[in-house]
């Protein structure tokens, strides 16, 4: 199928700038958090050296009753009542600061809970401080980290969650509004088209009527010209069927196809082979009928022009499971490269010089929107072709 330029995503580089923005924002204030949480750190450190000096002179100077005060002092002011500590002493014994042990413990229960309390602020990854006990033998003592260092070490990451968060809603918003009004943008456009194609189609109708009775005109040309007209009304009605919502009837797909497809081969290169297979056992489909056969139509010129106007049009009716129609649509042109498979849907999208890149992408929001089946690239090969199908929920 011919599908490269795009024409209305020119302005893809707002979404990449939008996402380049959020980005930067969360890596700022990552690296500055991370910068606070390193001071604070290092300041915890630092107040934890100074307590473990002190402690280590108060055992010097227990007995000192003008000494020993101040180093107490020194001790719970070095903590900030928020640093969990714990002592474990030469024989095994434990004792803690800034630790919250529950009451009525038995001193048994007491040293469990504190040694269950270790182990948690061993992997916590702080060196022990050594402090030498004045009896010729080291306690060592093993610091936490604040609730406060806690906190704003998970911030960065809540911080970058919500940024990240507020882009993903910016970005939707974004793009539901300019598919709101592209929307908007295609339905009035389809609405006056089917308005200024009326008045032409009257005249041409009631010229039709005057070549029938005038026996000099060849009465077949008369009727391929009435089968343009009325393929013109047909056109006109699908453009008024567009945002509003279609009357769905039951209808023979089978027939459906094949009379597109009969009008369409005598209006296309000869040396276009157009075959059909009918494998359907007689289903029959809630369709709207000039959407369903723009669908058609759009899919088999995509196909035509594939192919330069050379080769084969195969098309496949077929029942699947889950109570379900296939009707395949193959082709024997250029195909289509990975890299645009998953453009090919997208509005504006389009290989032609000329093209506007809008008759997929009806395609694909008639048979979806409308129909509640499914339009997608069953397969597709550079050099040899490619094969739409279309999924629809038959009758029961």
């Amino acid at each position: 199928m011919i599908l490269n330029v795009d024409i209305y995503n020119k302005n893809n580089w707002l979404k990449i700038a939008f996402l380049g923005f959020c980005i930067f924002a969360g890596a700022v204030s990552l690296y500055y958090t991370d910068k606070l949480v390193s001071k604070l750190e290092e300041r915890e450190k630092q107040q934890i050296e100074i307590f473990a000096e002190a402690y280590k002179y108060l055992n010097m100077t227990d007995n000192d009753k003008d000494v020993g005060p101040f180093f107490k002092q020194i001790i719970n002011s070095s903590t900030n009542l928020t640093i969990p500590v714990i002592y474990k002493s030469h024989g095994g014994f434990l004792e803690s600061n800034n630790i919250e042990i529950p009451p009525n413990l038995h001193a048994k229960e007491k040293q469990a809970f504190l040694e269950t309390r270790l182990e948690e602020i061993v992997r916590e990854d702080n060196t022990p401080i050594e402090i030498d006990n004045g009896f010729g033998s080291k306690d060592v003592m093993y610091y936490g980290n604040s609730t406060l260092l806690k906190q704003l070490r998970y911030y960065p990451l809540w911080q970058l969650a919500i940024v990240l968060l507020f882009g993903f809603l910016a970005y939707m918003a974004f793009d539901f509004s300019r598919r709101a009004e592209q929307n908007r943008v295609w339905v009035g456009l389809a609405k006056e088209t089917a308005h200024q194609l009326g008045t032409p189609l009257s005249s041409l109708t009631a010229w039709v009527e005057f070549f029938k009775l005038d026996p000099t005109y060849d009465p077949e040309i008369v009727k391929e010209l009435e089968k343009d007209i009325q393929r013109l009304d047909v056109i006109t009605t699908r453009f008024s069927n567009i945002g509003s919502v279609p009357v769905l009837k039951e209808e023979d797909i089978f027939e459906t196809v094949k009379t597109f497809l009969d009008y369409l081969t005598k209006r296309i290169s000869t040396k276009v082979n157009v075959q059909i297979d009918n494998q359907l056992q007689g289903q029959r489909v809630q369709i709207n009928k000039y959407l369903f056969e723009w669908v058609i139509e759009n899919i088999c010129k995509n196909a035509v022009d594939a192919m330069s106007g050379i080769g084969s049009l195969n098309v496949v009716l077929r029942p699947t499971k889950n109570n379900q129609i296939a009707i395949d649509i193959s082709d024997t042109g250029k195909g289509i490269s990975k890299a645009n498979l998953s453009k090919v849907f997208n509005p504006g999208f389009s290989t032609k010089s000329r093209g506007w890149g809008l008759g997929l992408t009806l395609a694909k929001r008639i048979i979806e929107n409308y129909h509640s089946g499914k339009l997608f690239i069953k397969n597709s090969e550079v050099g040899k072709g490619t094969t739409f199908r279309i999924l629809l929920d038959e009758m029961v």
